[in-house]
């Protein structure tokens, strides 16, 4: 049905919005993920060593994870 309107994403504004996102919004979504990261890294190195084992991971695993930088992003998220 060519040229209908009243159907999502058919406004000329929804295509641009990937595109709308600012370099300052990039950077603080940056930000909050090493924050997140850092967090994270600090909980694997205060779980006893039952509680790593149950999650498949040895001390010197966490031990590693946990001397890596915090903008050091596995997931490169």
């Amino acid at each position: 049905m060519k040229g209908q309107h009243g159907f999502i994403g058919t406004s000329q504004h929804a295509r641009f919005e990937p595109h709308r996102e600012s370099w300052l919004a990039a950077a603080w979504h940056k930000v909050r993920r090493w924050e997140q990261l850092a967090y994270e890294r600090e909980q694997l190195s205060r779980m006893s060593d039952d509680m790593l084992k149950d999650i498949g991971l040895s001390r010197a695993d966490v031990m590693e994870e946990s001397e890596r930088h915090f903008w050091e992003d596995p997931l490169k998220k």
